[in-house]
């Protein structure tokens, strides 16, 4: 196929048989972090809902859930904003520890907090 502009690249093509695909993964370490682009105050507002019916403390930069099993420790940093021409994107590096948890709770848990915090895009 080509495009009035010239042939249609390789990546389009890929990009047309699986549109909008979300990558979902199938385990997760017991100990991660991640670059994460929101402010602490976003982050703060998304995690009563990305956390669910699970208890879970506050004390500053750090929280603790009690999960099935263990429990998961999370801390988090805000970082320099990320820039690319006239765009900056804040950041916050979040690092997740899980004591005590298997894998299975940790995925079910992992899987909702993921889709509560994604953001839509494309």
């Amino acid at each position: 196929m080509s495009w009035r502009s010239g042939p249609r690249l390789p990546a389009a093509d890929r990009a047309s048989r699986r549109p909008f695909a979300v990558t979902v993964r199938s385990s997760y370490p017991s100990h991660f972090q991640r670059d994460m682009a929101c402010t602490e105050a976003e982050w703060l507002g998304w995690l009563p809902r990305a956390l669910g019916a699970v208890a879970w403390e506050r004390t500053g930069a750090r929280l603790r859930a009690s999960l099935e099993g263990g429990d998961l420790h999370i801390h988090w940093a805000p970082a320099p904003p990320r820039v690319m021409g006239l765009m900056r994107l804040p950041r916050l590096l979040v690092e997740f520890r899980f004591e005590g948890v298997d894998e299975v709770s940790r995925t079910r848990f992992m899987r909702h907090f993921d889709l509560t915090t994604q953001r839509g895009g494309g």
